[in-house]
């Protein structure tokens, strides 16, 4: 509780009484002390008034769980004996966006209030306290109330994201038709069934067994194995952990890794996760059935974020030692530097001499926005160069993999997802080879 600026402008005018007084005529002293006492009975009596009516009722109904880079609404319910008009402020960790004051009139009836929660890293974020701020009855103070929290709320890779694209992609039946013919029937070396044998199918297909058995030219149709073993390699390094588009780089790759391995594990594949940096971190088994794909949600949960330079050395060397059969790796990392390009490209291409791998990187929006924006000074063209040769760097870089027979996917956060399905689908259409 300190006074308000009414009390400052009532001393200020009590002093300014008392000094009139001093030079006209000191005889009308008692004018002044009459003043004095008439504002410290103002300012005693609405102390008391404050001292009555402070209760203020306060329910917190935070979220259970918010995903990264999405909007939450914290709800507060709130209501006091008297109408008065709250300002309310909440003290947040860090990691959340920071949050505008609420200004809001409040009564004997409940009242609503929102705040909006915005959080930028994943894991356990901490609701800390709230700041209730009102003015007393005459105006004479400002009242500060504290109110602790002290409630955690837990941030989770965006799975709605995840869950609307993968509704698009198998929520149409034609599309789903399209794929079960395309991909599987005739493509592969796994036995589908049995066929009369018709001029223009392959003659390596009859069957002559059951061609002598039901007395006519069969042949076996095959389509693409089901059962292969696709694992999500995700960097957590220093690199990963930059925001693009407001959020880490590493939220943007879990995201993406947890929508793919959906459409695997749907199209019967089984799925493992690994997490590197300075050192590797997490490995997780694949497995499959959709039944596994809440223990890939929980294990991209609790991936932390390094502070740390990647080392792809040993962990793709490590990858490479739990691999006992051919796979699909897909990589998501970054690189800036060519000395460090180097390192990855060295040893990405030893990991791509026994399994399939798919390279993944995102593009920064604002990097070719300053490379393409408006030349206006002198210090915009030395920016747009030194982003014209970064992007040259990296398509070098990029370049270079693909002639490994490494797969890129390079593209922007809101088209990284579409290119890496078409990608992974174009690869199980030939069987991973």
């Amino acid at each position: 509780m300190n006074p308000s600026q009414r009390t400052v402008l009532l001393a200020a005018a009590g002093l300014a009484l008392a000094l009139g007084v001093a030079i006209v005529s000191p005889e009308l002293w008692p004018v002044w002390v009459a003043f004095s006492l008439c504002l410290l009975l103002a300012m005693g009596f609405d102390v008391r008034l404050i001292m009555a009516a402070s209760s203020i009722e306060v329910e917190s109904q935070p979220p259970a769980s918010i995903y990264i880079g999405k909007d939450a609404m914290w709800t507060l319910s709130i209501r006091t004996a008297q109408e008065r008009r709250l300002r309310v402020l909440a003290d947040l960790d860090p990691e959340f966006e920071p949050q505008n004051e609420l200004d809001m009139v409040i009564g004997p009836d409940l009242a609503d209030a929102t705040i909006r929660l915005l959080p930028r890293r994943r894991g356990r974020l901490l609701l800390k306290r709230l700041w209730l701020h009102w003015s007393s009855p005459l105006g004479l103070f400002n009242v500060t109330q504290k109110r602790e929290i002290d409630t955690s709320v837990t941030v989770v890779p965006d799975l709605g994201t995840v869950r609307a694209t993968a509704m698009q992609f198998f929520g149409s039946s034609s599309s789903l038709s399209g794929l079960k013919t395309e991909r599987y029937l005739g493509d592969g070396s796994e036995f589908a069934s049995l066929r009369e044998y018709v001029p223009g199918l392959d003659a390596r297909s009859i069957d002559w067994k059951s061609t002598v058995r039901h007395r006519k030219l069969m042949c076996r149709q095959f389509r693409a194995e089901r059962n292969h073993q696709v694992i999500f390699a995700i960097d957590t390094g220093h690199l990963m952990r930059e925001p693009l588009d407001g959020v880490p780089r590493v939220d943007h790759a879990i995201n993406r890794a947890l929508l793919l391995s959906y459409v695997c594990l749907k199209t019967g594949d089984r799925v493992g996760m690994y997490a590197f940096d300075a050192e590797p971190r997490q490995y997780l088994e694949p497995q499959g059935g959709l039944s596994s794909f809440g223990r890939l949600q929980q294990q991209s949960s609790e991936l932390d974020y390094g502070t740390s330079e990647t080392n792809y050395a040993l962990g793709i060397l490590d990858l490479s030692s739990r691999l006992r059969r051919r796979s699909l790796v897909v990589v998501f990392t970054e690189f800036i530097d060519s000395v460090t390009a180097q390192l990855m490209s060295d040893n990405l291409d030893r990991l791509s001499r026994r399994h399939v791998v798919i390279f993944v990187t995102l593009r920064d929006p604002a990097l070719e926005s300053i490379e393409n924006g408006e030349l206006s000074e002198l210090t915009d063209i030395s920016r747009s160069v030194v982003a014209c040769n970064l992007r040259l760097d990296r398509e070098l870089v990029l370049r270079r993999l693909q002639r490994r027979g490494i797969h890129v996917v390079d593209a922007n956060p809101d088209r990284v997802s579409v290119e890496l399905i078409n990608r992974y689908i174009e690869i199980k259409r030939r069987e991973f080879v």
